[in-house]
């Protein structure tokens, strides 16, 4: 029973990864340590970061650099990041770790988070607009004109200001693009779908055809025979088949979950005879799920029990408990100014840019989505990262001049297709060794340290 063509099932919009969230310095065949440089080309969400972060040893500098395919997905990481970064006193642990997981994986939502979301997306045009920068917070750093070299940032680091920043090295069209982004969050425009569930419904259709009638049947199919046999056996049918009916991947107390999630809502362009037409809606994943960027893999092996054959707890739960663990992560790296600075309490609809929490010796940087190509012409960034990760979306873009960027010891991590539900074995294989045939072509050679596994390909740099 095939799901149908890979390009209706996956999307053509990544809003989450097709892999388990991994820390990132721990990929080649020893763990980098002190002061370590990652380029994430297409990763989608978060997920690598925080639980990078969660690894970090106390002397540890991290600074991540992020290229992305498009300003909504952007968006959407700036998003995600800022909900992570609101202090526990602001809102209660529990309650942001819902907040998060339903505006990372749910197509409609909560009425009190929607509330959070037009908050943040309000303070975010705020921030990305800001010619004059007198929206500054040491987590959320921009910087239209000024470059950050790698020595400032180095300084920095050794006076322990740097937190998590978010230098964003975009083009002012693409400040305005994020602008027009946040602000159709807040209040959407004529394009936007009437409803959520009419839009989903209407990927399922396009994407199951004839089998349509028999929905859940194929979706017990690729659940059992596909996400269960690759070993994600805690997804549960009842959770996954909700998710594939509505969009609906966390439900985690009770509520009514019926308003549009416009962070999932983008643009497609489709030729109509002569014409194009722009259609907004969502035409990210339908098949793999969400569960698969934190609910399927832990350090807590107790989550992981069986019972007469049966997971004891869900992909729901997993991810419940990873997301949890990553933001106490966090507030163990606040820093020491910040945690006094916290003692008081803050109303959550409230919390500002700069009242976010600030962590030691952590940069996020966004560069223009067409930078990757010019990363390895400029000195600041030549033999600059230490590891170095695409997603399978975007492996066509690694070539020869990615070895430029790429420090001496550098890792590249390569994401495979394995949760691509509608590639069959033969296709993931190809895929493989199209991963591999590429990365050896642009200067890198697999890793013989590292055990092989079918989730990420692990290069060196060639000597």
């Amino acid at each position: 029973m095939s799901a149908g063509r890979a390009s209706e099932g996956a999307g053509c919009v990544t809003w989450w990864g097709f892999s388990p969230a991994c820390d990132l310095l721990t990929l080649g065949p020893v763990r980098q340590k002190g002061e370590v440089n990652v380029l994430l080309v297409g990763s989608a969400d978060p997920r690598h970061i925080l639980k990078t972060i969660a690894g970090l040893g106390d002397e540890d500098s991290l600074h991540v650099w992020l290229i992305e395919s498009s300003m909504e997905v952007v968006a959407r990481q700036l998003l995600l990041l800022y909900l992570a970064l609101i202090p526990q006193e602001s809102m209660g642990l529990n309650e942001k770790t819902e907040v998060f997981l339903e505006v990372f994986g749910n197509s409609e939502i909560r009425s009190q988070t929607e509330k959070t979301l037009k908050h943040v997306a309000s303070n975010l045009i705020l921030y990305v607009t800001d010619a004059q920068e007198t929206t500054t917070h040491s987590c959320l750093n921009t910087s239209l004109l000024k470059v950050v070299k790698s020595a400032d940032l180095t300084a920095q680091v050794h006076h322990k200001v740097i937190c998590l920043k978010m230098l964003m090295f975009l083009k002012f069209k693409e400040r305005d693009e994020l602008a027009r982004i946040f602000s159709f969050w807040i209040k959407p425009d004529s394009s936007a779908p009437p409803s959520m569930y009419k839009v989903w419904d209407y990927r399922v259709r396009q994407h199951l055809g004839t089998r349509y009638d028999s929905k859940t049947g194929c979706f017990d199919w690729d659940l059992t025979m596909k996400l269960h046999d690759k070993g994600s056996g805690v997804i549960n049918k009842q959770q996954y088949v909700r998710w594939r009916e509505r969009g609906v991947a966390f439900e985690m107390r009770e509520g009514v979950y019926q308003i549009t999630n416009p962070s999932l809502l983008s643009t497609r362009v489709f030729r109509q005879k002569l014409d194009k037409v722009s259609v907004r809606g969502y035409w990210g994943d339908i098949v793999s799920s969400p569960y698969i960027a934190f609910g399927i893999q832990t350090d807590d092996k107790s989550l992981l029990k069986t019972q007469n054959g049966q997971h004891i707890k869900t992909a729901q739960d997993i991810s419940f408990a990873n997301v949890q663990e990553f933001f106490h992560s966090l507030s163990r790296r606040q820093s020491d100014t910040e945690t006094e600075k916290s003692s008081l309490p803050t109303d959550k609809i409230s919390v500002t840019i700069n009242e976010l929490m600030q962590l030691n010796r952590i940069s996020v940087n966004f560069l223009p989505l067409d930078s990757l190509k010019k990363l390895p012409e400029k000195q600041k960034y030549s033999h600059f990262f230490n590891t170095i990760y695409f997603s399978a979306s975007c492996t066509h873009h690694l070539g020869p001049t990615m070895r430029q960027a790429a420090a001496p010891d550098a890792v590249l991590a390569v994401e495979l297709a394995k949760y691509i539900l509608d590639l069959n074995k033969e296709q993931e294989e190809d895929f493989a060794e199209k991963v591999a045939s590429i990365s050896q072509e642009a200067g890198f050679q697999p890793c013989q340290e590292v055990k092989r596994d079918d989730v990420q390909a692990v290069f060196m740099l060639k000597k």
